[in-house]
């Protein structure tokens, strides 16, 4: 069904449909900058993860409302050009809808930062499986001179170590000491080659020592967690420990844990 209408009205109808898809265009652009400069000002070092939270956190709040609303203008956009039978429809939903497309993009990346519904992690960011003697860094203090955070077990605000040793067991059970039937050459290998697999970056593997160090980045915020890794050989048997802990910031939205995960499945 098309509507018949004059020339001059034809016109105004195409430009205002026009403007429409610019503005959803622009919006979307606009709010998908928005997410992109949260993390690039930090690659770039233009400003700290806080700044990058704040970028983050306003795309989050207002992107669902600019994706719906973008996705409403685009279909009334579409619809009314074939109603009026404009002949730039296809043109005009397609500016309209890639910038809908941005937009939910754009509130998609902050929102997947969010923990799964009804899952409250524990304000905490050092995980070990070790939890009377956690692992000591060595090889890594060095690269952790400037970071917030200390590594010692409990020895933030707030906190103690029966403290972080509860909240641990509490959040996450099944992280515990792993004893594996074999000496600790191939385990000792194993683990090399699951942090390589990993993307971690080796800061040092002292297999004498008993030891394993590295450093985790995320991809978004370029966040620093640094691992360390022990290994104990007792009656033909090795026992490994694993401890996890970031350089910034208080909880760590249970990452710390999935690493460790990870890395234990891959042993």
């Amino acid at each position: 069904m098309t509507l018949d209408m004059t020339s001059n009205q034809t016109r105004r109808v195409k430009l205002l449909l026009k403007f429409a898809s610019i503005v959803v265009a622009a919006a979307g652009i606009i709010l998908g900058l928005s997410t992109l400069a949260s993390a690039a000002g930090i690659w770039l070092g233009a400003w700290d993860f806080r700044r990058g939270f704040d970028l983050l956190r306003m795309a989050n709040d207002y992107g669902d409302v600019i994706a719906w609303t973008c996705l409403a203008i685009t279909v009334v956009i579409v619809f009314a050009a074939r109603l009026w039978n404009t002949g730039n429809a296809l043109r005009l939903g397609t500016l309209a809808a890639t910038g809908t497309l941005i937009a939910g993009i754009a509130y998609a990346i902050p929102e997947s930062f969010r923990p799964p519904e009804g899952v409250n992690y524990p304000p905490i960011h050092d995980i070990s499986t070790e939890l009377a003697s956690p692992p000591e860094f060595v090889a890594i203090l060095p690269l952790r001179a400037a970071a917030p955070n200390t590594v010692v077990y409990g020895g933030t605000d707030n906190m103690t170590p029966e403290r972080l040793a509860e909240l641990t067991r509490e959040a996450y059970p099944d992280l515990v000491p792993r004893t594996y039937p074999e000496p600790i050459a191939p385990v000792f290998a194993r683990a090399v080659a699951a942090v390589s697999e990993l993307g971690w970056e080796l800061v040092a593997a002292d297999q004498s020592a008993g030891r394993i160090e590295a450093t985790a980045t995320t991809f978004w915020f370029r966040f620093k967690d640094d691992i360390v890794i022990t290994f104990a050989e007792t009656t033909g048997q090795t026992l490994v420990n694993a401890r996890s802990v970031s350089r910034v910031g208080v909880g760590d939205v249970g990452a710390n844990a999935l690493r460790l995960r990870k890395f234990f499945a891959l042993l």
